[in-house]
């Protein structure tokens, strides 16, 4: 817990971190990779490209100071974001690292408003959450039985086209030994290694049931935007992998992971590649319980760019109660059970608002609209849960 002495120095941050929050991260990373050039090879220097980890970090710094007194407000962040460390492999000997070129940012940005007082009381806050989530990282590790940035060569047995953009890549042991096991709605970290020696990984959701011999992901080729790079993990898979490859992977970790088990009704709701953890979910229930009423709302830009037909094809084949209505932005013969445009909740089928989960997963404006809609609707948040990692993580604390 904060000591006394430290909490009005931290309160006393909070504007000061919503003015300034991104100017610290950047500077932060700017002169943490400038000291150890051998950590961009555990952070997504594709988000530092976009300015997402900034904001992300930024948001996370931010969030921390305004609710550090409100364990119940952050456990969900600090659980998602052990998640990620572990994904990527981070141990307790990053956060000495971290922790002096955080505060050195913080020092240099608030200049003489940084006394000695305040740097004292934000030592004290970092070390308190990084106590925090050495500790969960370690017992996650462990849950895993897995070390820090252990790594399992697997083979690519097929190379599936899905959409115009995303291709699944299923994954079989290289030495005949047990798949690790996960829940569906996790992902796991893929590392790969360049001509140049530098080391990326990223992140790709499960998109089949933990049942199957083999792991899939469904990896989108990611193209070059206006204020965004080419995705390099990403298109270097749709280029390179084949059927025969080696791929490197962690073991699965994330905290997304609907309730399979359950015959309580369940809604699903997704857009873009987002698509790939609902598959797994779907998938998994249609094994499980296909009596279960299942609720699934899919966007995409059009048919040619809609992932895993095929899958759900089968499971409405299998389920009764399976409802499945699509959205696209364009469509010109407009097939049953597809809008036109984006998702509306006024025409998905009718559910129980008060008492049914919702699961969301896709790109941060889709997920924001869907979820004020559930809340207008009466949905309340306790059901409402989201697959993210960036700083909508935090719009319920912002």
């Amino acid at each position: 817990m904060l000591s006394p002495e430290a909490r009005p120095y931290i309160d006393a941050s909070v504007p000061v971190l919503r003015e300034h929050g991104v100017t610290i991260t950047r500077l932060f990373y700017k002169n943490m990779f400038e000291a150890h050039p051998e950590l961009t090879n555990l952070f997504n220097m594709g988000n530092q490209a976009n300015g997402s980890q900034q904001q992300s970090l930024a948001a996370a710094v931010f969030a921390y100071a305004a609710h550090y007194a409100d364990s119940s407000a952050l456990a969900p962040v600090v659980n998602r974001i052990v998640h990620k460390h572990v994904s990527i492999g981070l141990t307790a000997e990053h956060y000495p690292i971290v922790g002096k070129h955080l505060l050195g940012a913080i020092e240099s940005t608030l200049g003489e408003a940084a006394t000695p007082e305040l740097m004292d009381a934000w030592r004290e806050a970092y070390w308190l959450l990084a106590d925090t989530l050495i500790e969960a990282e370690k017992n996650l590790y462990r849950e895993l039985h897995t070390q820090p940035g252990e790594l399992f060569p697997m083979r690519v047995t097929e190379v599936q086209p899905q959409s115009e953009l995303v291709t699944s890549f299923k994954l079989e042991p290289t030495n005949g030994t047990a798949l690790p096991p996960f829940q569906p709605g996790q992902y796991l970290s893929v590392a790969v290694t360049f001509a140049d020696g530098s080391r990326q990984l990223r992140q790709y959701s499960l998109s089949d049931s933990p049942s199957q011999p083999w792991l899939k992901i469904s990896v989108k080729r990611e193209l070059e935007g206006e204020s965004t790079p080419a995705g390099h993990v990403s298109n270097w898979l749709h280029d390179n992998v084949e059927v025969g490859s080696t791929l490197l992977i962690t073991a699965p970790c994330g905290d997304f992971t609907p309730n399979v088990e359950s015959d309580e009704p369940i809604v699903l709701l997704s857009a873009g590649i987002g698509i790939t953890p609902m598959i797994s979910v779907l998938n998994r229930i249609a094994e499980v319980n296909p009596n279960r009423r299942v609720i699934f709302g899919h966007a995409t830009r059009d048919i040619s760019y809609h992932a895993h037909q095929s899958d759900k094809k089968t499971a409405l084949e299998k389920m009764p109660n399976l409802s499945i209505t699509t959205f696209y932005e364009h469509c010109e013969d407009v097939p049953d059970n597809v809008y036109v445009g984006f998702m509306n909740l006024k025409d998905l089928p009718d559910w129980e608002y008060s008492d049914t989960n919702v699961y969301m997963c896709g790109p941060i404006k889709f997920m924001q609209v869907q979820w004020q809609s559930l809340l207008d609707a009466g949905a309340p948040m306790t059901k409402l849960h989201r697959e993210i990692f960036g700083p909508e993580l935090l719009d319920h604390l912002l």
